[in-house]
């Protein structure tokens, strides 16, 4: 459950000289079930968003000005010298006049919401797109309707207050909807609060599998010890990752210490590896601890990695897999086309 604090929705409108601008609310949503509903949903469809991106406010790469705007109003409303009706009016001018800067960008409505959850405070800003609909009234009549496409959220950013205030050092403490295409999707966006890409979640996800893997190599666990070890991380990882959690390398060394290899903490401290001592998970790079996956040419093959060496047998000299025991399913659509 969350706790919601104050939210508030501005709409992004072109005006009759097609310029888009940002109508003003006056005062902050009122609280009710719908609004409950609303942010709950949210906050469960972000939380579970793959491949987010993490940055802080900063200075672009390669550009020596950083837009302080909203940073400052968000000090400002912070420290209770500008009210959060007033800090949303600055953030809904900072993206208008951002969205000025482009001419393919469309309305909407941005959402500003503080929330508490699990004893963190939160910022969520999101321009969201308005979906036509159909709804049927009690005297069976159809009206047309608009209503928040929740499921499409691409423009979205949540702030860690919480981390925010306490270490503002720290390069991760605002997340962000990457896209299809990467940040590219969401530049506009992300300049308007004057965020800048931090911590990359993925390599820091590889250089635990890698900084993991060659730890199991100088161990004395055997294969099935080794993959025990990998599939705990694996679990660890996607509970933190489901709870909206950070993965913590002490937490990680903790499970090898569970299963008699104590040493992974000093191993990475030492290694050459650029790990941060607490960063997001990225289920979709961490998957590889627990399945081998792989397509081209026509051919996609993935299976369990514990059946490496047994049932999936590697020929590194000659390039080939050997499949010990074809799946059901593949195995009858194969007897029925040699019998066509």
């Amino acid at each position: 459950m969350i706790k919601i604090d104050q939210a508030i929705l501005h709409a992004v409108q072109r005006d009759g000289e097609g310029q888009l601008r940002c109508k003003l609310r006056p005062q902050p949503l009122e609280q009710s079930d719908a609004l409950d509903e609303l942010l709950g949903e949210l906050h469960r469809l972000y939380t579970a968003k793959a491949g987010k991106g993490y940055g802080y406010f900063g200075v672009p790469e390669g550009d020596g000005e950083a837009n302080e705007a909203f940073s400052e109003a968000l000090t400002q409303w912070h420290t209770g010298n500008l009210g959060f009706v007033e800090f949303s009016g600055q953030a809904g001018k900072l993206l208008e006049a951002e969205l000025g800067k482009y001419d393919f960008a469309q309305g909407g409505y941005l959402l500003l919401a503080s929330y508490n959850h699990i004893a963190c405070d939160y910022l969520f800003v999101a321009l969201m797109s308005p979906k036509p609909s159909v709804s049927v009234s009690q005297e069976m009549e159809v009206h047309g309707s608009e209503h928040l496409d929740l499921s499409n959220l691409q423009l979205a950013a949540r702030i860690d207050l919480s981390e925010w205030r306490a270490d503002p050092s720290s390069k991760k403490y605002i997340s962000f909807i990457k896209g299809r295409a990467g940040r590219k999707v969401a530049d506009f966006f992300l300049d308007f609060m004057g965020c800048v890409e931090g911590v990359n979640a993925k390599n820091q996800n590889k250089e635990l599998v890698q900084a993991l893997e060659d730890y199991v190599a100088t161990t004395d666990l055997d294969a099935d010890e080794r993959q025990q070890c990998r599939d705990a991380v694996f679990d660890y990882c996607k509970t933190q990752i489901s709870s909206g959690g950070e993965v913590q390398l002490q937490d990680i060394a903790d499970e090898f210490a569970d299963r008699g290899a104590e040493e992974f903490y000093q191993f990475t401290s030492a290694g050459e590896y650029d790990l941060e001592e607490t960063f997001p998970g990225d289920q979709s790079t961490l998957r590889q601890l627990k399945k081998f996956s792989g397509t081209g040419g026509g051919v996609s093959v993935s299976f369990d990695a514990h059946h490496l060496g047994e049932r999936v047998v590697w020929d590194q000299v000659n390039d080939t897999i050997t499949i010990k025991g074809v799946p059901p399913n593949l195995l009858d659509q194969l007897q029925r086309r040699l019998k066509a």
